[in-house]
């Protein structure tokens, strides 16, 4: 079965008490038993709904995993695969990665007794460095946020078997239409549902894709216990969404790359970060591991001053001024004071998130009026003076 097909079919099927084409929202906390333990499949609402199976099966298909979990946010996931580490674990994770997950890892997770290491993983032989016995799991971002570094995934998990740890892959920025992490030799796939998979800026949600049996059952115990489950009403709009996620992805990137062309060839315009980009670093990478580059691209300013920044993504028309990304409308965000924001200047420095750097999260509008609203976006921009290079 073709993506396309499993988006619209996988994980669906008629309602067997109505024949309802669509899964219907079972908003209920509790279901009516025959006997203690006797019941039909469900017990309660938090361990499971009918309504979130259908997602976390159609989740699975998508990544060609076998198991889907679903959780009340994309940090709620991040936050159960760490659960499944003890203290004196070590995690190499990507340097260039969203902040939310940074400010987990070593906010909440440190104090607990798990040692984190930041480091550039587009040289697959820089994991060899840091690895130890203590070393359980490796965590990738590909491509990176929001400096869209490309991280060979294959590499990187052949070296990670070689010494039996775990490697989690954040697919968020790509998805599983243009990336599948597991079909490389990753163990765990990790989402923000809240963004291309729902699609639509209407739902938060997080969800995780293995395909090994005791990783699974960790994580649903994990949900569980815990709690961050994703309800009723949201797995609805996220099934709805991943209807359409094939015909959103081709839209996404298709403007994606566009923008990125315009951007590169603007006179005011410094650096694009954009894997579609020959230039890039990342380009052969991402065309042997990735179907199309994606709607996700960052770039800075020859006015390489936040006032620039700022003046440039105040005077957007189109593109909106917010935090998050991948639903149908184009965002602009300046990583340093919203989604980066936790990471403290020198690391953010040294990544490339810079106080001028912008990200954008190119929708599905019309090509020419997206990159319309950038360029007299841009134009709006003074010039860098001498005094102010100076």
């Amino acid at each position: 079965m073709k993506f396309g097909t499993k988006a619209v079919h996988a994980g669906i099927e008629p309602d067997p008490s109505t024949g309802a084409i669509m899964t219907p929202i079972y908003q209920t906390s509790t279901y009516v038993q025959k006997a203690p333990g006797e019941h039909l499949g469900y017990e309660y609402a938090r361990t499971q709904n009918p309504t979130r199976t259908a997602l976390e099966k159609s989740l699975a298909a998508l990544e060609n995993g076998q198991y889907g979990i679903c959780f009340g946010s994309g940090m709620a996931a991040t936050d159960a695969i760490v659960k499944m580490l003890k203290p004196g674990d070590e995690l190499i994770s990507t340097s260039d990665l969203y902040g939310g997950t940074y400010r987990a890892f070593t906010k909440i997770f440190e104090p607990y007794g798990l040692k984190f290491h930041f480091a550039n993983l587009q040289n697959p032989e820089s994991v060899k460095e840091l690895i130890n016995e203590n070393t359980k799991m490796i965590w990738l971002e590909t491509p990176t946020n929001p400096m869209m570094n490309v991280v060979d995934i294959q590499a990187i998990t052949q070296i990670a078997k070689e010494h039996n740890i775990l490697v989690c892959v954040d697919n968020t920025f790509a998805t599983p239409y243009l990336q599948q992490p597991l079909d490389l030799g990753a163990d765990l796939v990790v989402h923000s549902a809240t963004k291309y998979i729902g699609g639509h800026s209407d739902v938060v949600m997080g969800a995780v894709i293995c395909n090994r049996q005791e990783i699974a059952e960790k994580l649903y115990f994990l949900q569980n216990a815990t709690g961050a489950v994703s309800g009723p009403m949201d797995c609805f709009l996220a099934l709805r969404g991943i209807k359409t996620l094939h015909l959103r992805m081709t839209q996404h990137c298709k403007n994606g790359k566009a923008v990125a062309e315009a951007l590169k060839a603007h006179p005011k315009v410094d650096k694009v970060h954009y894997p579609g980009l020959k230039e890039h670093s990342g380009h052969e990478i991402a065309k042997k591991q990735m179907k199309d580059f994606g709607g996700m691209l960052s770039f800075s300013l020859k006015n390489d001053t936040i006032e620039a920044a700022i003046k440039l993504m105040q005077n957007t028309k189109i593109f909106a001024l917010a935090e998050s990304l991948g639903g149908v409308e184009s965002l602009v965000g300046h990583p340093a004071t919203m989604t980066h924001a936790s990471i403290p200047l020198e690391q953010r420095l040294q990544t490339g998130v810079t106080d001028s750097l912008i990200r954008l999260s190119v929708g599905i509008e019309d090509t020419e009026d997206l990159i319309n609203d950038l360029i007299q976006a841009i134009d709006k921009v003074e010039e860098k003076s001498p005094a102010m290079a100076g």
